[in-house]
C-alpha cells in the first residue's frame, strides 16, 4: 500500500512498500506478544517470524531462548534486526527447511486479498515441522465492529489513533496516525472481516488445522499440520 504522511518539521525515515513507518516500528514497544508465543510452545522451540520488521518481537523471543529466523520483504526494516533474517516476500519464500512454530502476525491473515491470505498460510504451512504449530494474530469478527474514528491509546512513547475509518461489506480501510514527541506519521490499511467459516475454509485450503485459541480475547490462534 503507498502512503503519504505528514511530518511537523522533521524528517520521518524511511517507509516500507506497503507503508509500514520503520522510524515508528522501532519505537514501539514488544508487548504481551512475545510471551503469547513463548506460552503456546516447548521451551527453545525455533521459530520462523514471517513479517518480522525491525525485530520488535524477535528480540524478545531471543531473550526467551528460542532460535528465531526472521523473514521480512523491507531491507530497511530487517537492518535493525539482530538475529538470522531473510529478506523475501512471505508469499515467495521457500527455505527447504521446517521450525518447531511458524508465526504470522501483525493481523497479515486479514488482508484484503484471498490469493494473498491463501499464499501467506501456504508458506506457514510449508515451514513449520510435524507436530509444530503456526500461530497466526488475527482481528476476530467482533473487532470490526467495535472500531471508531479517533480510537486508540499510547503504546510506549507513541502515541496511536485511527482516522477515516471506511466500511465497506466486509471489509475495514482506515489511517493510523502515530505520533511520538513532535514526529508524527500515518499509514493507510485495509483489511477483511473473516468469521470462522472463511478463517477455517482458508486453513483447511492451505492444509492446516485449527487447533486453540492462544489469548483470552481470541486474537491469537495456533493451527497445527493436517
Amino acid at each position: 500500500m503507498p502512503v503519504s504522511g505528514t511530518l511537523a518539521g522533521m524528517e520521518q525515515g524511511a517507509f516500507t512498500a506497503d507503508g509500514c513507518p520503520v522510524e515508528v516500528y522501532r519505537l514501539l514497544p514488544p508487548g504481551d506478544e512475545p510471551g503469547t508465543v513463548h506460552a503456546a510452545i516447548p521451551e527453545g522451540a525455533s521459530i520462523l517470524e514471517l513479517g518480522s520488521g525491525v525485530g520488535r518481537i524477535t528480540h524478545a523471543l531471543l531473550d526467551l531462548g528460542h532460535p528465531v529466523v526472521a523473514v521480512d520483504d523491507s531491507p530497511e526494516m530487517l537492518a535493525h534486526v539482530r538475529a538470522d533474517k531473510v529478506c523475501s516476500k512471505i508469499e515467495e519464500l521457500r527455505l527447504g527447511r521446517v521450525f518447531d512454530a511458524v508465526l504470522l502476525g501483525s493481523h497479515l491473515v486479514n488482508t484484503a486479498s484471498a490469493v494473498d491470505r491463501e499464499a501467506f498460510l501456504a508458506t506457514a504451512r510449508a515451514h513449520v515441522a510435524p507436530g509444530g504449530r503456526v500461530l497466526v494474530e488475527w482481528h476476530p469478527p467482533e473487532w470490526f465492529d467495535s472500531v471508531r474514528e479517533a480510537q486508540g491509546g499510547r503504546l510506549g512513547e507513541v502515541d496511536v489513533r485511527l482516522e477515516r475509518v471506511v466500511r465497506d461489506g466486509d471489509l475495514l480501510s482506515a489511517v493510523v496516525r502515530y505520533s511520538a514527541a513532535d514526529r508524527s506519521w500515518s499509514q493507510p490499511f485495509t483489511c477483511r472481516r473473516l468469521d470462522s467459516a472463511a478463517l477455517n475454509a482458508a486453513l483447511t485450503r492451505a492444509a492446516l488445522v485449527f487447533e486453540r485459541w492462544c489469548t483470552a480475547d481470541r486474537t491469537w490462534f495456533s493451527a497445527t499440520p493436517a
